[in-house]
């Protein structure tokens, strides 16, 4: 080992004079210790260099060798030899005095500390970015060699993007360790029809059996158009979940539950048969629902006869003697009678369609009469200051237009010609309303015999009291012949 350093002074100082060997400095192996390798050597060298000291000069060629320290052993003559042999193919070295604030301990320990941190960080920091992993992305299996410390740093080095609802384990805060296993699944819209119903859902499935097992209970057991392993394309899967269907049959409600994705479906497989004439209140062909009833109503054939009422018809009579717009029946209608003989289905014990098969009439219907007036009711003409002047006024003060003056005046012009001393010898009616006895008017006035308004004013009231109407009363005198 060397223990010496030949070092030539710089002007001020004897060249070549030897220079006394630098103590150690506390903490420091002597050279009688063994060393503790280049690093330890390379320390101590700097250690002197910093604190302005020199190692010992050795002499070269034939001069004699520095007496070595007390305590320490001499050097071997082959050491010797190859220390010599470098020394002279060397240029003098000369001693540099460091600067002030170098040689001051404090700054001596913050560089050991620096050099010390850098060789332990950088082999270090390779260790850690440098890793083999297997990330599995969507399926799609790879083992890379990646950098990065975190999950999301080695993803973003793979160039792999991670939205929002993706899936990531471990997650990406995660410390990526090497040899480990990055999952990633991607989100996306996948379009299903669940039990007759279409939806657009957003999943990581990567499978259809993945995209069951994220609904839950609802896809437990379900059935779907493609198989479980099938990975999730951009056709629809149609899916159908295990529901309760409520069926009411045969008087009892039974919850059936069934994947089956139509009530023809679910009942075929429950063992409900429907028979001809059936009725189910819900289509078989409708998807099946959870919660659905279902009412099976079981169908009946039979006949039944039956005596039903044969309706009468009716009969119109024109008559030109009666104003336009009346009506009057004549002689009224009788309805007929007739045995039906019905076929009978029946659903749920109540009668749902009945259709007839023969009918025979055992008494036949009489029609109704009825006496139609056409004749025109427009105002009829009349003379100032005659009999008819004063009964229009009159039934006007009644209320009475146009056409109940028109009928009054054909009944009147029938019964006195609107005479005043119009008498009937037979009977003893008397006067333009014919009034039987004529003194009945006498209510009206004294004059009853000679003056028409007195006469006229008791047969308006008279009409009124009787009939309603001079309409009504002319209508009774076509009917009878008399009012």
């Amino acid at each position: 080992m060397v223990n010496s350093l030949t070092l030539d002074r710089p002007a001020g100082g004897a060249s070549g004079t030897p220079v006394p060997p630098v103590e150690p400095e506390p903490g420091e192996p002597s050279a009688g210790k063994p060393g503790r390798g280049k690093r330890a050597r390379a320390g101590r060298a700097l250690r002197r260099l910093s604190a302005g000291k020199a190692a010992p000069e050795k002499p070269v060629g034939g001069a004699a060798p520095a007496t070595p320290r007390a305590g320490r052993p001499a050097l071997s003559r082959a050491a010797q030899r190859r220390i010599a042999r470098r020394k002279a193919g060397a240029a003098p070295l000369t001693t540099v005095d460091p600067p002030e604030w170098l040689t001051r301990r404090s700054v001596r320990r913050a560089l050991q500390a620096v050099v010390a941190v850098s060789l332990v960080a950088v082999p270090g920091l390779l260790a850690v970015n440098g890793k083999t992993l297997t990330i599995d992305l969507n399926g799609d299996v790879r083992t890379v060699g990646a950098y990065g410390a975190t999950v999301e740093q080695v993803l973003v080095n793979q160039h792999i993007d991670v939205g929002r609802d993706d899936i990531v384990q471990p997650s990406l805060d995660s410390h990526a360790r090497k040899d480990g296993t990055i999952v990633v699944r991607t989100s996306r819209e996948v379009t299903l029809e669940i039990d007759g119903q279409e939806v657009t859902v957003t999943t990581t499935a990567g499978t259809v059996g993945e995209l069951l097992a994220a609904m839950g209970p609802r896809g437990d057991g379900a059935l779907s158009t493609a198989s479980r392993s099938a990975v999730l394309g951009r056709a629809p899967v149609r899916v159908s979940t295990v529901k309760t269907v409520h069926v009411s049959v045969d008087g009892s409600v039974l919850p059936i539950q069934s994947t089956r994705s139509t009530i023809q479906e679910v009942l075929d497989g429950a063992g409900i048969t429907l028979g001809e004439g059936d009725v189910t209140s819900v289509p078989l062909r409708a998807a099946a629902v959870d919660g659905m009833v279902v009412l099976v109503n079981r169908g009946a054939h039979g006949g039944e006869s039956v005596t039903e009422v044969v309706p009468f018809g009716t009969q119109e009579q024109p008559n030109d003697n009666l104003p336009e717009g009346y009506r009057k029946v004549k002689s009224r209608g009788v309805p007929g009678e007739a045995v039906v003989t019905y076929a009978v289905k029946v659903l749920g014990g109540a009668v749902v369609e009945r259709t007839e098969l023969s009918r025979e009439v055992t008494r036949a219907p009489v029609d109704e009469v009825v006496v139609v007036g056409t004749m025109d009711i427009s105002s009829a003409p009349v003379d100032a200051g005659s009999a008819r002047a004063i009964a229009k006024a009159m039934a006007a003060e009644r209320g009475w237009g146009d056409d109940q003056f028109s009928c009054l005046d054909q009944l009147w012009q029938k019964e006195s010609g609107w005479r005043w001393n119009a008498e009937n010898k037979s009977s003893g009616a008397y006067g333009i309303p014919q009034a039987l006895p004529g003194s009945k008017m006498a209510t009206a006035g004294e004059d009853w015999q000679t003056n028409p308004a007195t006469q006229i004013s008791w047969g308006l009231g008279y009409i009124a009291n009787r009939y309603g109407t001079p309409c009504n009363a002319w209508a009774h005198s076509v009917d009878v012949g008399w009012y």
